[in-house]
């Protein structure tokens, strides 16, 4: 049976191997025959992209392969955590120097009236 024109698409994007995608084709063009009763029609074809799609899935949550975004986003909380440190303690440097700077002022204005 001749695969999807997308599959190596589909194999790509969920990291499988492109013998697999099509082994995994096979399994769910057998389902959607099973499930169906029909070859061929539309209702086959989507029954079969759908158990294809699910298959695809599991497969790819049982490979071992590395999600990368998760760690670039903690790589990048990591570089921004000494740039978040140093704004909130410019931050308490600030207001600390108003405070005492508004507290020294406000002696002043009592000796000189």
């Amino acid at each position: 049976m001749k695969t999807p024109k997308l599959l190596p698409w589909y194999a790509r994007k969920a990291g499988v191997p492109l013998e697999r995608a099509e082994a995994l084709w096979r399994k769910a063009v057998r389902e959607a025959t099973r499930e169906t009763g029909w070859v061929g029609n539309a209702e086959y074809w989507g029954a079969a992209m759908d158990h294809f799609q699910r298959l695809l899935k599991e497969e790819r949550n049982t490979l071992c392969a590395p999600q990368m975004l998760p760690y670039v986003r903690s790589q990048n909380r990591m570089w921004r955590l000494p740039l978040l440190a140093m704004e909130d303690m410019i931050s308490a440097v600030h207001a600390n120097w108003q405070r005492n700077h508004a507290a020294s002022s406000g002696k002043n204005a009592c000796r000189v009236a």
